[in-house]
């Protein structure tokens, strides 16, 4: 072996370790995990349509997948998981019903994942690949 060759396999090699290190630390997340198990076990969340899933937890902030944002009402996600309210009015007692479930649903998510040893907060990102999984699309998209 040249000694361009044995070079280049060297930082070749180098380079692969340096990726598969920061792939394996940033997917390494036992704390997310524990929590995700904590409301995959909930018996209320459970039975609902959409799994509320802590995506990242840094710094005491846990981060929360969401359906429904200011990008996408909570009438778009609820015709998704109840396809008997599509064309409802929002006012319709059905809409209502629904939709305090949604945050009935959303508040219990809040309230386990705070409950956590060293969650300090919660914040919400919107679950755009479950949104297009669906067929809704998110802004521009």
């Amino acid at each position: 072996m040249d000694k361009f060759t044995r070079n280049y396999s060297i930082v070749l090699g180098v380079v692969v370790v340096a990726l598969l290190a920061w792939w394996i630390n940033s997917s390494w997340q036992p704390q997310v995990w524990e929590i995700n198990d904590v409301l995959d076990t909930d018996p209320e969340l459970a039975d609902y349509p959409y799994q509320f899933r802590v995506k990242r937890f840094e710094n005491g902030v846990a981060t929360i997948s969401t359906p429904r944002n200011f990008q996408v009402p909570a009438i778009r996600f609820l015709e998704v998981i109840h396809p008997e309210l599509a064309g409802l009015a929002q006012d319709d007692p059905k809409m209502i019903a629904a939709q305090q479930g949604l945050i009935d649903h959303q508040k219990r998510t809040q309230g386990l994942v705070l409950a956590q040893p060293g969650v300090d907060r919660v914040d919400w990102e919107l679950d755009v690949q479950w949104l297009a999984d669906h067929g809704v699309q998110v802004g521009g998209n």
